[in-house]
């Protein structure tokens, strides 16, 4: 199927609505507290606002908001496998709202490494000063993935604000948009084909990024599979975040659910799930840890949680006729990115290991932060979805109105 079908989604609408509602005022006041988290760690610097030290250079805002960040943020990525790889064309209709989740999770993850990076005014010199690469380093192939595929995702989504500018009251945007929208459409091809190839690159380099600290990772996650392992589990927590979106857009935004397609998705998760347990399992005890994962000590008893919450996700979802309950996949897509968030935070944290004399637990300003972060990414989205023709489908009131 064409690129083009999925970019116009003609049934594409905003939802429309006031932009402020009650529950979105507390929603405001986490966003307020962070971005008054983030002007202490701009005005006082990072040792006064994180609990960062020289054994752990990196904490929750690489650990949460980048790397657990971007996987949940794959749901674009994941869709487009599905979508444009497989030619499963009827899941179109998710494509937009995956996009905007992607949009939002990899700011977010910018922003976190803006805050992360201690000379934060020279962070613009990594994708410009070229001559100076350092081409074998992974964090500088990670850092300008991300930054571009940041960018490559918004350029995805110009089709739904295009559409919404040919209905502008503004003539000069009525005129550009109607001018620009084919343009951009004829162009999607090349972007989503960089989409694909983004991804892939950068989180397979995360995972490559934590084997440099050689044996400071323990053995547990310490494997030359660990890019491939990243990658696959990226690939499912990417749909679990398309039909957690779903689930939760239908209830709250009283929306007649894609019970079909969301169950479609649901057995798309499973052989993803069964290779990354095969890969994860077939890997400890190739490399003769399985005495390790049953010694029941901390990292032996956060494998098996990991391990035992992916199975219990595969499991949940293997049979067809529950798959086609809402709630019952709601709760596995739930179960399945606690998973995948608790391996990349082991591998980042929990099995890292610089020395026993360092200690690392997050600060109360960089929990605000996060927290913050998050808020302003959900207040964001409800904005969008409201002013833009992101979502497709009817609302329940427009369908029994229809009956």
């Amino acid at each position: 199927m064409s690129p083009h079908a999925h970019a116009i989604a003609p049934d594409a609408a905003p939802l429309g609505g006031p932009l402020i509602t009650k529950p979105m005022l507390p929603i405001g006041v986490l966003a307020a507290v962070g971005l008054a988290a983030i002007a202490y760690r701009f005005l006082f610097g990072l040792g006064a606002a994180t609990a960062l030290n020289d054994g752990y250079p990196w904490g929750l805002w690489i650990a949460f908001d980048v790397v657990t960040g971007t996987a949940l943020a794959c749901g674009g990525y994941a869709m487009a496998i599905l979508v444009y790889i497989m030619n499963r064309g009827q899941y179109h209709r998710l494509v937009r709202p995956a996009l905007l989740t992607s949009a939002f999770g990899y700011t977010m993850a910018g922003a976190s490494v803006f805050l992360d990076v201690g000379r934060y005014w020279a962070l613009w010199k990594v994708p410009v000063y070229f001559w100076h690469w350092n081409l074998n380093s992974v964090l500088l192939e990670v850092a300008l993935c991300i930054m571009a595929y940041m960018v490559v995702v918004w350029i995805e989504l110009a089709p739904a604000f295009l559409e919404r500018g040919t209905t502008a009251r503004s003539a000069s945007l009525r005129a550009f948009s109607t001018r620009a929208l084919p343009l951009v459409n004829k162009s999607l091809l090349w972007i989503i084909a960089l989409g694909m190839l983004l991804p892939t690159m950068h989180q397979s380099s995360l995972g490559s990024l934590m084997l440099l600290a050689g044996p400071r990772l323990n053995a547990l996650w310490r494997t030359p599979l660990l890019p491939l392992l990243f990658l696959v589990s990226c690939v499912s927590m990417g749909y679990a975040a398309v039909v957690l979106e779903g689930a939760l857009s239908s209830t709250v935004l009283k929306r007649v659910p894609e019970r079909r397609m969301l169950a479609g998705l649901g057995g798309a998760m499973v052989p993803v799930l069964v290779l990354y347990l095969a890969l994860r399992m077939a890997d400890i005890v190739w490399r003769g840890q399985l005495s390790a994962l049953f010694a029941f000590d901390v990292y032996s008893v956060m494998s098996l949680i990991e391990l035992t919450l992916f199975a219990l996700a595969a499991v949940m979802l293997a049979s067809r006729r529950r798959r086609a309950d809402l709630g019952h996949l709601f709760r596995a897509a739930i179960i399945l990115i606690a998973a995948g968030a608790l391996y990349r935070f082991d591998t980042f944290l929990v099995a890292f290991t610089p020395g026993a004399h360092w200690f690392y637990f997050p600060s109360v300003g960089e929990i605000l932060v996060t927290t913050g972060l998050v808020a302003l990414e959900i207040l964001g989205y409800i904005v969008l979805i409201k002013l833009f023709p992101i979502f497709a489908g009817q609302s329940r009131s427009t369908a029994l109105g229809a009956a």
